[in-house]
């Protein structure tokens, strides 16, 4: 991905907040929407839009559902913020990466509560002290 691209996609990621947040009125896009990530092609005419919704996964699809309905609408509104020579074709897509990484970080909360399995000792490889020369 080149600079320019890079630059692009975080404009796009910006202005498309913005949509959502303040410009957006359909009753679909209630709780917390975050645009994680915005991906354009390389001869950009078309964006991959990441979205992270809070909810159920329900909630999510109907919130994606009311996204994807307004992509012409916040196409129209790119194309008279920003002037660049084409305004991409946006797609929306959930964003789990958020979710995952929620996971993850509670298995690890978990397991460093329940400690080792081997009743707290880290066994000789693992154990520092066991390195000691005598």
């Amino acid at each position: 991905m080149t600079r320019r691209t890079d630059r692009i996609n975080g404009l796009l990621r910006q202005e498309i907040s913005q949509l959502i947040s303040h410009e957006l009125k359909d009753p679909r896009l209630l709780g917390v929407v975050s645009i994680t990530q915005v991906d354009t092609s390389v001869d950009l005419r078309h964006a991959r839009v990441f979205v992270s919704v809070l909810g159920s996964q329900e909630e999510k699809e109907t919130v994606l559902r009311g996204i994807s309905s307004a992509a012409g609408f916040m196409r129209r509104e790119l194309r008279e913020r920003l002037s660049l020579k084409y305004i991409p074709e946006l797609s929306f897509v959930l964003d789990q990466s958020i979710e995952e990484a929620d996971h993850i970080l509670r298995m690890m909360d978990r397991l460093s509560e329940e400690g080792p399995a081997s009743g707290g000792s880290l066994g000789p490889e693992m154990d520092p002290q066991s390195n000691k020369q005598d």
